[in-house]
């Protein structure tokens, strides 16, 4: 049997919290998330991973200590392991994040945003 189609607006359309990733996929330890993003996040890293963003719908920055990237639809970035970031959008912005299993979305900063884990749709 072939492996199933997952429909990215249709997991969208599933959840309405913003900086609460979901969790759509699982590839070896790595997990597919979806996230709605709005508004600015909290500075934060990751000792032990990077982090790949890809901009489904909309647009976004990731503001680093030494600068900053602006990405819109069809772009990602990979923030690598250890790099202090800090995700902002004007708008709501839809995008995808690649991390292994168990990636806290608050990294090393803890507070108000950090989400449960592992919450598929």
């Amino acid at each position: 049997m072939p492996p199933a189609v997952i429909d990215i607006q249709e997991k969208f359309a599933l959840f309405s919290v913003q900086w609460s990733p979901r969790v759509i996929a699982e590839i070896n330890d790595y997990q597919v998330k979806l996230a709605r993003l709005e508004g600015p996040f909290v500075w934060h890293r990751h000792a032990d991973t990077d982090e790949l963003f890809q901009v489904i719908r909309g647009s976004m920055e990731i503001a680093f200590r030494d600068g900053v990237v602006s990405l819109r639809e069809g772009q990602l970035c990979v923030v690598p392991k250890g790099v202090e970031h800090c995700p902002r959008t004007e708008a709501e912005c839809l995008v995808m994040i690649i991390e292994p299993r168990g990636v806290v979305n608050t990294g090393d900063a803890g507070g108000d945003h950090t989400a449960e884990n592992d919450v598929w749709v």
